[in-house]
């Protein structure tokens, strides 16, 4: 493929090549089609706005940072500093150190917005960290983003000048075990980076969240707590670890401030992602579009960067930002796929918990509780949102409630009460 057409090609191509990828991994059954819901039922005007202008600030803010990446990466591609274009006898080891330079000239230059957008969580709440806490994470978490880019400059590189103009192939291979390695190996390395555990005491709670992950069909170790009160009131749960070393954790905030139902309920929906492999799906998706991916990459890379410029340092700003505009378009088929992953595992958390009315009250709270906003724009939900709307989990909840989600490997049938309760939409003035 050459000419002026190479390029837009092989970026359609890696779209399509995601979106077909997303299409034949997206969940198929165990679904609840939701009730239709307006959110004016169930939050107040003043609760509305709130969240719709605070996540308008911060989306704007993360749209200024992305377009400051953006542009000092043109900048760059365009008149690499000399730095950057002297001849190096080891490209290899000199990209390293680039890669891990070019991250932390990133990190720095959207810093100010970065602040900002903590200053409004701050304003609403949402943020508990002292300034002295989050100026360590970010540290931390900075650290970690320059050793990965010098890590990925090196082996970019290094595969450039083995395999030529078809680094691409082996690339896609070692894009693929860099994830998986990732995802399993964050638990166990970057989670103590951050967060400290502590086990669930026991109790009826403990008790209850190990029983429902045996009906589940999940083997889990342990139930622990995180500290995440220590830098945020939202409250959450998640499933990590693999084998022998799997475990339930538990926000602090979410024992503290949530019923034991709605707990049971969280737990549910993420005990759900383990039983459905969800987490292999996304890998599975990442293996299917990463060959189309990287191919537009390299090609994009190369009209970016120059036709024969050398492997090295020089070419990393053009290959980052070739990344990025790449992955903004193969990212809504993974979104997709995301949502049908989230709605599957709203519906499992219903039949492996019940509790509808737990369900919704638990969604209301939650939604105020990380000052989320509750009716988004379609077009947003449908290009950026990675989870179902508020509303559409309400609904959800009460299609289950009036028997629309029952079947056969239902653990717990509807409940007419709840159906009565959940049929009575709370209404404002």
């Amino acid at each position: 493929m050459h000419g002026r057409l190479r390029v837009p090609i092989a970026v359609a191509a890696a779209s399509a090549a995601s979106e077909a990828a997303a299409r034949a991994l997206r969940p198929r059954r165990g679904l609840i089609a939701p009730v239709p819901v307006a959110p004016a039922s169930y939050f107040s005007p003043d609760e509305i706005d709130r969240g719709r202008r605070f996540r308008r600030g911060q989306r704007i803010l993360g749209a200024a940072g992305l377009t400051v990446e953006l542009g000092l990466l043109a900048a760059l591609t365009a008149r690499p500093p000399g730095v950057l274009a002297r001849p190096r006898p080891r490209a290899a080891v000199a990209s390293a150190a680039a890669g891990a330079g070019l991250s932390l000239l990133l990190t720095a230059a959207t810093l100010p917005l970065g602040v900002l957008a903590r200053r409004r969580a701050l304003a609403v709440g949402l943020s508990t960290q002292t300034w002295r806490g989050w100026a360590a994470d970010r540290a931390k978490a900075t650290a970690i983003g320059a050793v990965v880019a010098g890590g990925a400059g090196a082996g970019t590189v290094a595969l450039m000048s083995r395999a030529g103009s078809r680094w691409w192939l082996p690339g896609a291979g070692a894009a693929v075990a860099a994830a998986a390695a990732t995802t399993f190996a964050a638990p166990v390395l970057l989670e103590p980076l951050f967060l400290r555990f502590s086990s669930l005491p026991a109790g009826s709670l403990r008790d209850e969240v190990l029983a429902l992950a045996e009906r589940a069909e999940v083997g889990v170790r342990d139930v622990l707590v995180a500290d995440a009160s220590r830098r945020t009131a939202g409250a959450n749960a998640y499933v990590s670890g693999i084998g022998r070393t799997r475990r339930v954790v538990l926000f602090d905030t979410l024992v503290r401030d949530y019923t034991p139902q709605e707990v049971l309920l969280v737990v549910a929906h993420e005990l759900s992602h383990v039983r459905h492999r969800d987490v292999l799906r996304s890998l599975a998706l990442v293996a299917a579009s990463a060959p189309a991916v990287l191919y537009a990459v390299a090609a994009l890379t190369e009209r970016l960067a120059g036709r024969g410029t050398s492997p090295g340092p020089a070419l990393l700003p053009a290959l980052a930002l070739a990344g990025g505009i790449v992955s903004s378009g193969t990212a809504l088929a993974g979104n997709r796929m995301s949502r049908g992953v989230e709605r599957r595992a709203d519906a499992e958390a219903l039949r492996l918990a019940g509790g509808p009315d737990a369900f919704v009250d638990f969604h209301r709270r939650i939604a105020l509780q990380n000052v989320a906003d509750v009716d988004p724009p379609r077009w947003l939900v449908a290009a950026a949102a990675t989870h179902p709307t508020t509303a559409e989990r309400i609904g959800i909840a009460l299609a289950y409630a009036a028997g629309g989600g029952s079947d056969s490997s239902s653990s717990e049938a509807p409940r007419s009460g709840s159906a009565r309760m959940l049929s009575r939409s709370r209404h404002f003035s």
